[in-house]
């Protein structure tokens, strides 16, 4: 195995491996995850819950959404652990095979009518483990990327793990939109919707391939090299890194929450209480993913030459000045200005999430950074992606069926990201902010 540390800018054929086979990862992770969303919204309640009632079988199939980022900070804790112990690798190839497995399994899961209540116990049993699986996902593919980069050109190695996102939601979107065009709503409730859960083998498989190809993080190789793993890696981050673990929860809270609200609360208010075209809405929500894609390997070089915590500075900044305009736009009721929202949304989101790999990665020493960042990530998930959309739709109820609320609410979790992002220091990594030794020195990097 080679262990040799890259060079400061040029990447070798070992960090174009690595960060290839993360990214592939991060692709499934998300496409994974939002077509069973998506899949849970139009007919799962028709699917594997009694006919009685639609209302409250959709509600029942959307908690089975929910779950999914319930069980994710759990998988970070649990699969972290392993990662600081025995090494990113090794997690990295058991996650990534949970996470498959268990997508394909849906698509073979008996129904409602065949087999009764046990189809929704087992379809909730599968999301839990899929929702474990990708809370250890995340922090290993990032880790894989970012350890192996050179060292001038982390943050762009980390976010090209974070592009995987954006691609992962357009696929999910449009192989659901494909098939609902092509064989209809009818034949997707029958039989349909198992197709894009079996279509994740191809990612399953081309995904292992290039994981087994890849060698251990260099940074990792050293920590065992000196007998210096932790014990209890979770515990010991916790202990010594509060702060850093509270930074990169409310950090992440900040794109998530502005990301899904966005993508699913968004949905509902401009095809239901706009009155919108619910297909032209779902389009809107892919143009965002693309500006997402387009802006988040750009924004992870400018993070190598600024800093990480500039560039989000700068995107927080932007997300307060934009919380109000976004849903004025929305509320022209216009393809234009539904159009124009999503897409500067996504650049924002691009912008926020591109940094937070390598910026996370750098606030933890290399023993407990699986577990660390891991916690923090997957916290962020819950609190942004898990409630985010429901506090949106709260507060809108409570306002009257205006958004003002909603925009606030984004002020509010961008100033206190903004906060965190202020007043953490990255300690490791490129961009570390190190006691200098000399007092007469006083250039800190960002």
């Amino acid at each position: 195995m080679d262990t040799t540390a890259p060079s400061p800018t040029k990447a070798p054929a070992a960090s174009w491996r690595a960060v290839t086979a993360s990214t592939i990862g991060s692709v499934l992770e998300y496409y994974d995850f939002f077509v069973f969303g998506t899949l849970s919204a139009l007919v799962f309640g028709q699917v594997f819950f009694p006919a009685g009632d639609a209302g409250v079988a959709t509600l029942l199939s959307l908690a089975t959404f929910t779950v999914g980022f319930i069980a994710r900070p759990l998988g970070g804790i649990i699969l972290g652990h392993f990662g600081d112990r025995i090494g990113r690798k090794r997690v990295l190839l058991f996650t990534f095979m949970l996470t498959g497995t268990v997508t394909v399994l849906i698509g073979v899961l008996p129904t409602y009518a065949q087999i009764g209540v046990a189809a929704p116990i087992l379809l909730v049993v599968l999301r839990v483990l899929q929702g474990i699986g990708i809370g250890g996902e995340w922090g290993g593919a990032a880790l894989l990327a970012v350890e192996h980069a050179p060292t001038a050109r982390r943050g762009f190695f980390g976010s090209l793990v974070q592009a995987g996102a954006p691609i992962g939601v357009i696929l999910s979107s449009g192989v659901v939109a494909l098939l609902t065009a092509t064989i209809g709503l009818e034949a997707l409730v029958a039989w349909g919707w198992r197709i894009p859960f079996l279509a994740s083998a191809l990612l399953l498989v081309v995904g292992v391939f290039l994981r087994l190809k890849v060698d251990e993080s260099p940074e990792f190789v050293a920590v065992q090299e000196k007998k210096e793993e932790a014990k209890l890696p979770v515990w010991e981050a916790t202990r010594r890194y509060p702060k850093e673990i509270a930074a990169a929860v409310f950090i992440h809270t900040s794109d998530t929450t502005l990301g899904l609200i966005q993508g699913v609360f968004v949905l509902g208010y401009a095809s239901g209480a706009l009155g919108m075209d619910p297909t032209v809405v779902l389009l809107a929500n892919v143009f965002s993913s693309l500006t997402n894609l387009v802006t988040t390997p750009i924004a992870g070089h400018l993070g190598d030459r600024y800093g990480q915590r500039r560039l989000l500075m700068v995107g927080l900044g932007l997300l307060v000045l934009w919380a109000f305009p976004m849903f004025w736009l929305i509320g022209t009721e216009t393809v234009v200005g539904l159009f124009a929202a999503t897409g500067v949304s996504g650049i924002l989101v691009g912008l926020l999430f591109s940094q937070q790999a390598t910026l996370f990665a750098d606030l933890f020493e290399p023993r407990v950074r699986y577990s660390g960042m891991s916690l923090g990530f997957q916290l962020g998930t819950v609190l942004g992606g898990g409630f985010g959309p429901l506090i949106a739709q709260a507060l809108t109820n409570a306002a009257g069926g205006q958004t003002w609320s909603v925009s606030s609410y984004l002020v509010l979790v961008a100033v206190v990201a903004l906060v965190f992002t202020a007043i953490v220091k990255p300690r490791f990594g490129s961009h570390a902010v190190l006691p200098l030794p000399e007092p007469a020195a006083r250039s800190h990097a960002g």
